[in-house]
């Protein structure tokens, strides 16, 4: 008999970071707010106090027996993170949830894609222990695939835009607080962070003395992309831009389709696909999509100097899309 929600302990790692409080925050809203949580996190963040199931927490450093009894952990923080603890979670037993990108491509990983996933949900009644949920960006690019593939696009392409709070977090959306008042007050600004100037800027890369790395994150873009993109689509160039805002994902793919493709056609698929269409006078945004679990995309728009080419665009809120999938994850799980 499986055992009562209250007694199932919920680790979540990396629990200090946006994601990671987002994730929390939506647990404690479902049918696992009454679960024994226990929030971990890096060295530099232990005993930071917050609250869990409405009760005071602190935030605690991994150590030997942080995994013990887990009935599922949650991976929120960098990759880094997760890399350096998956051994020890993994030897708990418990089943673990990666947010971070880390464990993308491991031979055990199942990547978690909701509804997508339903029809061939079996595997989630098997042995596996190791699943991982997609970022915002690579879920947007995978149901685009999803959506194209029965159109038999020739090429397909994506730019996503990525925003300081999943570039570096709380730091990454202090720097950029603080750049945009000193460049509007004609202050020398501070680069301590990413080492440029990410206000009013769009950038392919960071400077060198900054720890994150816009490379980096397309790597682990690509990787959490393409496992789960339709068999039979050509493989999608993606690239990977800082966007001078706080938070929200945007991406902007073009494809190369059959002539004969309508609007309506390629609408009703990308709705198939898992999209809100919106509006010719709402185009999705990062404003328009924040605190919402839908992806939002604009109506396809062909490209007058080419009828087969068509663009399109899309917004997600980066943490409350991952994090509401992972929830919805882990209550499969249960069944």
């Amino acid at each position: 008999m499986a055992s009562p929600l209250e007694s199932r302990r919920i680790v979540i790692a990396g629990a200090s970071s946006l994601l990671g409080a987002e994730l929390k925050s939506l647990l404690e809203q479902s049918r696992f707010a009454a679960s024994d949580f226990r929030l971990v996190d890096e060295e530099t963040v232990a005993g930071m106090l917050t609250e869990a199931g409405g009760e005071p927490a602190v935030i605690q450093p991994v150590e030997e027996d942080t995994f013990n009894k887990a009935w599922i952990v949650f991976f929120a923080g960098s990759s880094e993170f997760t890399g350096r603890n998956l051994d020890l979670a993994r030897r708990s037993g418990a089943r673990i949830v990666d947010l971070s990108g880390e464990i993308v491509g491991h031979a055990e990983t199942r990547t978690w894609l909701s509804k997508r996933n339903d029809p061939v949900g079996a595997w989630l009644q098997k042995d596996s222990k190791l699943f991982a949920v997609p970022s915002a960006p690579a879920e947007i690019i995978a149901r685009l695939g999803f959506a194209l593939a029965s159109l038999k696009p020739a090429s397909f392409s994506a730019v996503a835009f990525q925003p300081v709070s999943a570039s570096a977090g709380k730091s990454g959306i202090e720097e950029l607080e603080s750049q945009t008042g000193q460049l509007l007050s004609f202050q020398p600004i501070g680069k301590e962070v990413f080492d440029a100037q990410v206000a009013f800027s769009m950038l392919d890369r960071f400077g060198d003395a900054s720890r994150h790395k816009l490379s980096r994150s397309l790597e682990l873009l690509r990787r959490e992309a393409r496992p789960i993109l339709p068999a039979g689509l050509p493989t999608p160039a993606i690239q990977l831009l800082h966007a001078p805002v706080y938070y929200g994902t945007t991406v902007t793919a073009c494809a190369t389709l059959n002539a004969s493709s309508d609007a309506a056609a390629i609408a009703k698929s990308c709705a198939n696909a898992g999209f809100t269409i919106t509006s010719d006078d709402a185009a999705p945004s990062n404003i328009s999509s924040a605190g919402e679990i839908s992806i939002q995309l604009a109506p396809p728009q062909p490209d007058p100097s080419s009828p087969a080419t068509w663009w399109f665009w899309a917004a997600a809120d980066n943490l409350r899309l991952p994090a509401a999938n992972a929830v919805k994850l882990a209550e499969k799980l249960l069944e």
